[in-house]
């Protein structure tokens, strides 16, 4: 088999952090594949509950000092980076001060949830994609897990669709169920909005809640995962609408003992 270039994106990863099952996940698989001989790279936000000294994360110069676009404003992107322990994976911090500075992820102290983590979504999304350009490495597969990573396969066929780095991506979106009850206002589709993104491609995304989020990801990516928790009714319907379109595939991997090899295989079969 050729080696595949694999990007993984997520809000979280062990060991740096982990409040739900995305972190073990992204823990887990990128190591597996690279141990098959794929070339992996992991890009994730950096929350403030991650300790930089005990982490050591240090600052990634030749990477950082980009503006991330959010709306009508502009933010300073920083990037980190740091090695897992006992393995050989590197891990890549999206960091920004007003947007990842909190001890917290993405409720406050009185578990209110925070009502720019639209913004915060946006600006991880962008920036990781920026990341990579600036890296210069074209990835293959494009992995993206949870709500927070749904506009990547949507910026990958739009705005990025023609760029060298990303024209030949396929994209696979895991879903969680990690829902909120939050619903954004209403400038969140002009926040969202890129070049060559109208009104019509944002349609899931109107509802501006958890269920938009999910229903944007699953339309533009070229794979969907369900994860093996149980769901509640509302996503479990819009999983089901999606088996009935012949572009998509979607489908639960079980974590069973062929885990790593049904990963291994759909990637594979993506890139073709």
């Amino acid at each position: 088999m050729p080696k595949h270039r694999i990007l993984y994106v997520a809000s979280e990863i062990n060991p740096f952090l982990q409040t739900s099952e995305i972190a073990e996940l992204v823990r887990r698989l990128p190591q597996a594949m690279q141990e098959r001989g794929m070339e992996i790279r992991i890009l994730v936000p950096r929350f403030g509950l991650i300790n930089e000294r005990r982490n050591r994360l240090h600052e990634v110069v030749r990477l950082s000092g980009i503006n991330i676009s959010v709306g009508e404003e502009e933010k300073p992107l920083i990037i980190k980076v740091a090695s897992i322990p006992n393995a050989k994976l590197q891990v890549y911090f999206i960091d920004n001060e007003d947007y990842f500075h909190r001890k917290s992820v993405f409720h406050d102290k009185d578990n209110n949830f925070y009502e720019d983590n639209d913004e915060r979504a946006i600006f991880f999304c962008k920036g990781v994609l920026e990341t990579v350009k600036k890296l210069g490495w074209a990835p293959d597969i494009v992995h993206c897990n949870g709500w927070m990573t749904s506009l990547i396969p949507m910026y990958i066929k739009t705005t990025y669709k023609n760029d060298p780095i990303f024209q030949n991506a396929k994209t696979v979106f895991t879903v969680y169920d990690t829902p909120f009850d939050h619903k954004f206002n209403n400038d969140l589709l002009q926040k969202v909005k890129m070049m060559d993104i109208n009104d019509d491609m944002l349609k899931p995304l109107e509802s501006a809640d958890y269920e938009g989020f999910i229903k944007l990801g699953i339309e533009y990516s070229d794979a969907v995962i369900k994860s093996e928790s149980e769901f509640e009714n509302g996503l479990n319907a819009i999983l089901e609408t999606v088996k009935k379109k012949n572009n998509i595939l979607i489908d639960t991997i079980e974590k069973d003992d062929n885990y790593e090899e049904s990963y291994y295989n759909l990637y594979n079969g993506l890139v073709g």
